[in-house]
């Protein structure tokens, strides 16, 4: 273990990522760029005393566990993990958590469909990432704090965004709730010492009588939606076809929403995307 090596590493990759990056409120002056140690503990799930040590060469040999916790909260890329270990003198093994990293090219792919509404989520539903379209149907999701960008959490626990009565006015709502609760078992029985996915569950489980009754079933068969209709506050009823690519080495999936085109929803996919997340509803 290279202990001196390491805390630079630490270091650097934490003053690279901003409070936005991870879903943090960006907070008092900062003296130091990137995060604060004590919010990179958090994000990992570990103390800011020992922590502070790693960065400091002063830390006992981090176990696996921890290293994989520290690469999910440093964002850190395959070759970074890699690179992670092999400083700690650790071999990667499995990961024992999902991945929330989204790949650069398809973070551009979103942005490279102007006329459909995309996104992906990683396999417990979080919003990792989405195009300017997506965040005009659905919600704005850089205004919601990261543990909020999970669809699952929402559709169960809300809050609704503004004018909507279901979860984005989508008319499959109780069928969506159904099929998130069964691929998210799935998901829980793949990853279970990721610790956001057992707070998730936990959390709902104890907040929502219907998905408690849902996960009771033990159901991991999941229906796939072809299409669905959003009840917009601005533009009315959206109704679009539901495409999802499947991430298979990260395990995400890239969820695009397309109108049929010369359809009234077209004309309202084409609307939004010119206000895009502005409050119509508000009066200036």
């Amino acid at each position: 273990m290279d202990r001196r090596e390491l805390a630079d590493f630490l270091r650097g990759r934490r003053e690279r990522i901003t409070p936005a990056d991870v879903g943090l409120p960006p907070g008092p002056r900062r003296r130091t760029p990137g995060l604060r140690r004590e919010e990179v503990a958090q994000l990992a799930y570990i103390s800011t005393e020992y922590y502070t040590r790693l960065e400091q060469a002063r830390a006992p040999h981090p176990s696996r566990e921890v290293l994989a916790q520290l690469a999910r909260a440093l964002r850190l890329s395959d070759a970074e993990r890699d690179h992670l270990h092999a400083l700690a003198g650790t071999p990667r093994g499995p990961l024992l958590g999902l991945s929330r990293e989204v790949r650069q090219s398809i973070a551009d792919l979103l942005h490279r469909l102007p006329h459909a509404a995309a996104l992906v989520l990683s396999a417990a539903y979080d919003v990792l990432a989405w195009n300017d379209l997506a965040a005009a149907l659905m919600e704005d999701f850089s205004a919601l704090p990261r543990r909020d960008r999970n669809l699952v959490r929402r559709a169960f626990l809300g809050p609704r965004p503004p004018g909507r009565r279901r979860l984005y006015g989508v008319s499959d709502a109780e069928e969506f709730g159904r099929s998130a609760v069964q691929q998210l078992r799935a998901t829980a029985a793949r990853y279970p010492d990721d610790p956001e996915v057992t707070a998730l569950v936990g959390e709902l489980r104890a907040g929502s009588e219907e998905f408690a009754r849902l996960w009771a079933t033990h159901d991991v068969t999941a229906v796939p939606t072809l299409c669905k209709t959003f009840d917009h506050p601005l533009v009315g009823p959206v109704t679009v076809n539901c495409d999802v690519l499947d991430i298979t080495d990260r395990d995400q999936h890239v969820v695009i929403y397309t109108a049929t085109p010369g359809t009234p929803s077209a004309e309202a996919l084409r609307l939004l995307s010119v206000v895009g997340t502005q409050r119509m509803d508000v009066p200036s």
